[in-house]
């Protein structure tokens, strides 16, 4: 047993799990500052009055690897499903023998300013497409009887990750339990009612790939089948495609009630009668054994696994399996809380709905996205919680409802938690959520900002472990994209460009350069293992994992600059993500030498290394000798004539000013390169740039800008991004690039892509606490607070650099208090900074430090 969990025993002699509270909760209470329960407790729910409409409707649960979308529909109920690993295709080459030929050529042609026709040539370095995220299917319930029903609610509980589903028919009440659970593997729901005999339905399974479907003589449905062994084309229909990813889901039926029968339907259907409650549990397994195994050799029996998991599950009960599976949760997720200006408008009795409710309507349409309801029965059952989560939105506009700002918060995280656990895949473009075979963009990992800002909150809102496919992921990304260096550029290292999939892809995209050539997702992605250490001063972590994959970055890099005519080390070719620019022949062209992004990325990369070389002893190596050599060499970030920062090597005209990418300002946020303090004329270049660019643009633009907005201290414009992605999104008339909520909290591109929910806490763990360095770490105090919005406050459990933890009291738009503590195993300095004051400490392992609101040091303790 952890040695955080202790059981007891309760009244009816059942076993209860007890956990110590959250460490950031502990402290807090030791310095006499009220605890969560005593604070206004505000239930961090996504709450729905009718069932889902559209897939943006549904509420999400995960494990990490097996995911599920409820609906909540009352006569047919669906739980759209979803494995990490199912994926089209197998291992590729990802290498182009004809590409060094072809780079010769577009360099030569960037080297004589004929940028247009480099663009065009640079086609011929593109590469294939990725492969296709697909659905595992649904489990679908039909409810014959439920046609009238009233006191509806669908309830997404971000404290316990459940989805709970209650109505009432003729005088019977039903509820729905389900949930996604990371110990057992397994997708559980619980169907009761207060009426013995009450339950009864009809379940399936199904799915849009090939598959066969049987019952067992147990009360399971097995469903078997494969994915497509190659990517989907339009029109082909050759026989002789490759074998692809085995899947099997397996789903248990268990009863409650002396007179409940089950019978088999079709020999694909169980069917339940009379029932007191109901039990399913289905686990489900792939035949994936690796990035670089094809399917069609892999050993792995998926049915075998996913019977194994379920038998393990079967052992338990289900409150067993419920209280395992929230402790689980729970200790990742009550790590941090977060209160902002504490008021009750929100509750559904102050809002418009429910007055609307009282006064007797029959017919409300709220939005034309979500919800709809007939009666107005839908929403009585809201009195004891909070409103339908669409009408929230709907209101920010009004109320700017500091509460709705916490929960999208806190569904960041939970999501988080949701789709990236440790032996995981990484969460992909929508996470482990999505129910079409050709799914946006192909659901894949795109790290020319999508994939990287999907792991933004990870350090800063305190749940490290989530990072770890991540980890895994690029190192397979090193031995497909040490390939592809060798082979496109004739470089050592690894190299990966714009997208990637399963698989590890690692070559360029197929199609224009704009998006195809970029080369700096490797890059990029690897300076994410250097703040993992400087976050957590893991030295073991930095030496056999981080460094080796930086070091091999690095080389890449260092062989990919070439000697440019203006005595600079430069990149040729070189885009800036997505954008054009206007050549001097007038004509559109992406292809130049030395973007800005580059030139920000390749310093993060060489800084990185350098700094681990100093912390390993491994100063004397010949790459850190090469780096130290080529650092001077690099071209310097530059200021156009315009006040911006410039997004080229020239000051070329700019055809699309609002463009979505703010990829030249990588160097302030998530990079190190600027700062306040040490870079104030390009700082105010950077706030150029982003007046320049708009505040309008797609949920993972939007809260790009709010990171930034932050780190110029510019509170005022940091709300602003809130006040612009908390906007409602209709499914049926979605505006291409701006942004937005669906009715479930999804974020929009639209259509949905889950970055920006991962955005949205880090840039907002950003508004609160700030900092840089590893071992003298400066520690910046609510350094974007919006003081007239959020006049007071409390977040507790945020991480900082240097395994820092910090909670933070505000009264009236001030600092009130702030502890301060580190686990590190080593004594290191820390500079507090909260406005125009300071404060220098030592901090020794579980020493917590307490500050006053001008910053005086008014206790210490350990832990």
């Amino acid at each position: 047993m952890d040695s955080d969990v202790g059981c007891d025993c309760d009244a009816g002699g059942g076993w209860v799990w007890v956990r110590r509270p959250p460490e950031a909760e502990a402290v807090a209470a030791a310095a006499g500052w009220p605890s969560a329960a005593e604070v206004e407790a505000r239930p961090l729910k996504v709450a729905f009055a009718s069932p889902a409409r559209y897939f943006t409707d549904a509420a999400p649960i995960g494990n990490g690897r097996l995911g599920a979308m409820v609906w909540g529909g009352v006569e047919s109920e669906r739980l759209q499903l979803n494995h990490d690993t199912l994926w089209t295709g197998g291992p590729g080459s990802y290498t182009n023998p004809k590409a060094p030929a072809v780079l010769s050529k577009v360099r030569n042609l960037v080297d004589n300013g004929k940028y247009t026709e480099a663009t065009a040539a640079a086609y011929d370095l593109s590469g294939d497409q990725t492969q296709v995220y697909q659905p595992l299917g649904d489990i679908d319930l039909a409810f014959s009887e439920h046609k009238e029903y009233k006191d509806y609610k669908r309830e997404l509980d971000l404290h316990t990750a459940t989805v709970n589903v209650t109505y009432t028919v003729g005088e019977v009440v039903y509820s729905r339990e389900h949930f996604s659970s990371n110990p057992h593997q397994i997708i559980a729901t619980k169907i009761s009612s207060n009426k013995p005999g009450s339950v009864s339905f009809t379940v399936s399974l199904a799915t849009p790939l090939d598959h066969k479907i049987r019952v067992t003589d147990a009360n399971e449905i097995v469903m078997e089948g494969t994915c497509p062994g190659e990517r989907p084309q339009e029109g082909n229909s050759v026989p002789d495609r490759p074998i692809g990813i085995k899947f099997s889901a397996i789903l248990y039926l268990q009863m409650s009630g002396a007179n409940g029968r089950v019978e088999v339907l079709n020999d694909k259907m169980l069917k339940l009668n009379g029932a007191d409650s109901a039990v399913l549990l289905l686990a489900a397994a792939t035949s994936f054994e690796g990035p670089f195994i094809k399917p069609s050799e892999s050993k792995l029996d998926p049915t075998v696994s996913a019977f194994r998991i379920l038998s393990m599950a079967r052992s338990m009960s289900y409150s067993q399996l419920k209280t395992i599976h929230t402790d689980d949760y729970q200790s990742l997720f009550h790590r941090v809380s977060l209160q902002l200006s504490q008021g009750s408008h929100y509750l559904l009795g102050n809002n418009r709905l429910a007055q609307s409710a009282e006064s007797g309507c029959h017919d409300i349409t709220v939005s034309d996205s979500a919800l709809q309801i007939s009666g107005c029965s839908g929403l009585r059952g809201f009195n004891d919680s909070v409103n339908p989560t669409v009408d929230r939105i709907i209101n920010f506009k009004d109320n700017e409802d500091p509460s709705l700002v916490e929960l999208l918060f806190q569904f960041g995280r939970y999501l988080l938690i949701s789709c990236s656990r440790p032996g995981t895949q990484i969460s992909n473009l929508q996470g482990i959520w999505s129910n079409d075979t050709a799914p946006p963009w192909d659901a894949a990992p795109h790290p020319n900002i999508n994939l990287q800002m999907n792991y933004w909150p990870s350090l800063p809102c305190n749940l490290r472990e989530c990072q770890e496919p991540l980890f895994d992921f690029i190192g397979s990304l090193s031995v497909n994209g040490a390939k592809t260096a060798k082979v496109n550029y004739e470089a050592n290292g690894w190299v990966s460009h714009q997208v990637t999939d399963l698989w590890a892809k690692t070559s360029p995209d197929a199609g224009d350069p704009v998006w195809a050539l970029w080369p700096m997702g490797g890059p990029w992605l690897a300076t994410h293992l250097w703040e993992h250490y400087s976050f957590t001063l893991d030295k073991q972590f930095l030496e056999k994992t981080a460094y080796p994959l930086l070091e091999g970055s690095a080389s890449f890099l260092l062989d990919w600059l070439i000697e440019g005519h203006r005595g600079f080390l430069e990149t040729n070719p070189s885009t800036s993500p997505e954008h054009y620019f206007i050549a001097p022949d007038g004509k559109k062209a992406c292809v130049s030498y030395s973007t800005t992004m580059d030139m920000s990325i390749i310093r993060e990369v060489f800084s990185a290394v350098l700094s681990s070389a100093d912390i390993l002893g491994k100063s004397d190596a010949y790459v850190v000798q090469r780096i130290k050599k080529a650092l001077p060499r690099l071209p310097p970030m530059k200021i156009a004539r315009d006040g911006t920062i410039m997004e080229w090597a020239q000051d070329f005209e700019d055809p699309e000013v609002h463009h979505r990418h703010v990829s030249h300002l990588f160097g302030l946020y998530p990079g190190h390169n600027l700062s306040l303090e040490k870079t104030p004329d390009l700082c105010k270049a950077v706030a150029n740039s982003l007046k320049k660019r708009g505040d309008e643009g797609p949920g993972w633009s939007t809260t790009w800008k709010m990171a930034l907005w932050a780190h110029l201290h510019n509170s005022e414009h940091a709300y602003k991004m809130i006040q612009q992605l908390i906007t409602l999104v209709d499914p049926k008339h979605e505006v291409e690039k701006e942004g937005g909520l669906y009715s479930n909290m999804f974020t929009a591109h639209p259509p949905f892509q889950i970055d920006a929910n991962f955005g949205f806490p880090a840039a907002l763990s950003e508004m609160l606490v700030q900092s840089t360095g590893y071992e003298a770490v400066q520690l910046y105090l609510l350094p974007a607070l919006p003081r007239d919005k959020w006049p007071h406050g409390c977040v507790k459990g945020l991480k900082a650099r240097g395994d820092v933890t910090v909670n933070i009291c505000w009264k009236k738009g001030s600092l009130h208090e702030a502890l301060v503590w580190s686990n590190s195993r080593q004594n290191s300095l820390a500079k507090l900074h909260y406005g125009d004051q300071t404060a220098t400490i030592n901090l020794s392992p579980g020493q917590v430090f307490r500050f006053s609101r001008d910053l005086k040091c008014l206790k210490t303790w350990q832990l």
